[in-house]
Order: structure tokens, then C-alpha cells, then sequence
């Protein structure tokens, strides 16, 4: 997969941004792009910003100097909440190389932030020595199926669902906070209630948000419908392009399972 891509090495003027994101305050991208080409990313948006001509999941950048943008005896992010991160994955395959992340966390510790980490792959198990020295810290894991088939559709360079339920085990075992981001879900495609079953014991809470087809990231979601779930594609074009309440609906029935179930949720739906 890594000989198809467009990889280069690249210097970041900056590396700690400020973040609209509810729950952080700043924002680290380690890379620009993200190989896991999932067919529904929303962040492919970032492409305008990059100036690549190339698909989005086509190219990866590598932020060669960003352990280095870590400022060194400041206080400026004690009890400040950092996350890793929002328009990559911060354990792509290349981490294992260039270990940037890595090498940003362990720059991190003497800053005393809270840190949050969100991914899909089970490569963070190589930092979780690092991630046990801050006093706050919380790691969320990606699920948008437990279907291996309808993963290697959506997701195909992400890790298995079975590598990831097994770190998300690993870190709930370490005393680490832990989440699951039931993200996109996709109609009739994520069984949310199957992935809540699968992880119960090993999280603390859950986060919920759905497929958002903005911008082109339409087009993308169309393919893979027409390819694979051809059924599908008039049910979607009734939940997106035509008037009805399918989302406020599974919203709704979302947070009553949650509060029968007694589990803590957060809805980030787009309507």
C-alpha cells in the first residue's frame, strides 16, 4: 500500500494549535493526509488547505520536525487538554518508521497536559510506557463496524477490529481512561448496539456521531454503495437528500439505550 502513496518529508512551522473541538483546547496533526483511506473520511476537506492534487488517502506528509516544536519548560498547557489528533491518525503505519508521535508525547510529559489520543490502530501499545507518566490522559478508539468484510470495504488500511478491541482491553487493564467512538455510523451498516456489547467492560464511555457526506465526501460514500452495497444507495439518497427525521430518530434511540444501560455517552451529530 505504502509503495502506491505520495509520502514526503515535510517541516511544520507550527505543531500546537488551538481547536474548536469540544472537548480540547489544542490540537496536534503529526501528518498531513492519513492512510487508512476510509471511504467516508470527513477530512478530506483538508485537502484545499494542502495544496496536493492527489486523492485524498493518496498521500501522506510527514511533519519531520515536529518533536521538535514541543516548547520545552512552559506552563502555558499544564491542565490544558491536548488531542492527537483530528484530521490524521496519529499511529498510522508510517509512525513505526518516523515515530513521530512518539516522540511528541514523550516531549509532552514535562508540560503536564491532559492528553487525549483518538485512532484506529493498535501501534499505540508501543507508547503506552509513555502514556502511563501523565497524571490525566484518556485513549478513544474508532469503530464504525465489527464486520471484518464491511472494514476492509470502508476502512481497508486501518487495523482489524480484533487488534483494536484487544488495545482498547490493554489500556482499560493499565488503569488508563478509555472510550470508544462509535464513528460514522453508517445506516444499516453499523450495528452501534453490537459494538457498545463488544467493548462495555473495557471503556468508560461512549462517543456517537454520524456519517456526515459534506462536501466530497458524498461522492466517495456513492462509490462505495454502488460497488458493494448497491441496496443501499436509495436508502441513503432518502436519508440525506429527502425530508425526514432518520438521524433525530437514532439519536433519540441512542441516548434512551445508553440511559437504560446506564452508560455514559456524548452525541456529536451533524443534522
Amino acid at each position: 500500500m505504502e509503495d502506491m502513496m505520495i509520502i514526503r518529508e515535510i517541516e511544520s512551522k507550527s505543531i500546537l494549535s488551538k481547536t474548536g473541538i469540544p472537548i480540547a483546547d489544542y490540537v496536534i496533526n503529526p501528518y498531513v493526509g492519513c492512510t487508512h483511506s476510509c471511504r467516508f473520511c470527513y477530512a478530506r476537506f483538508m485537502k484545499r488547505f494542502t495544496g496536493h492534487s492527489e486523492e485524498w488517502g493518496d498521500f501522506l506528509d510527514i511533519k519531520i520536525n515536529a518533536p521538535d516544536l514541543i516548547p520545552q519548560n512552559s506552563s502555558r498547557y499544564q491542565g490544558k487538554y491536548i488531542f492527537l489528533s483530528s484530521v490524521t491518525d496519529p499511529y498510522l503505519p508510517l509512525e513505526k518508521k518516523y515515530q513521530l508521535t512518539r516522540k511528541i508525547i514523550e516531549k509532552l510529559i514535562p508540560l503536564k497536559p491532559i492528553l487525549g489520543i483518538l485512532t484506529k490502530s493498535n501501534l499505540i501499545l508501543r507508547d503506552i510506557d509513555l502514556i502511563r507518566q501523565f497524571e490525566k490522559s484518556e485513549i478513544g478508539f474508532s469503530f464504525s463496524t465489527l464486520d471484518e468484510k464491511i472494514r476492509k470495504n470502508v476502512e481497508p488500511f486501518a487495523s482489524t477490529i480484533k487488534k483494536r478491541i484487544n488495545a482498547l482491553k490493554e489500556f482499560n487493564e493499565a488503569g488508563i481512561k478509555t472510550y470508544v467512538f462509535i464513528s460514522p455510523i453508517m445506516p444499516y451498516l453499523t450495528d452501534w448496539k453490537d459494538i457498545i456489547q463488544k467493548t462495555r467492560d473495557y471503556v468508560d464511555y461512549f462517543m456517537f456521531e454520524n456519517l456526515n457526506i459534506a462536501g466530497t465526501v458524498w461522492a466517495s460514500v456513492k462509490d462505495i454503495l454502488e460497488k458493494e452495497y448497491p441496496d443501499l444507495s436509495p436508502k441513503y439518497r432518502e436519508i440525506y437528500f429527502e425530508d425526514n427525521k432518520y438521524w433525530e430518530m437514532v439519536e433519540e434511540e441512542i441516548i434512551q439505550y445508553c440511559e437504560k444501560e446506564k452508560l455514559e455517552c456524548k452525541m456529536y451529530f451533524h443534522h
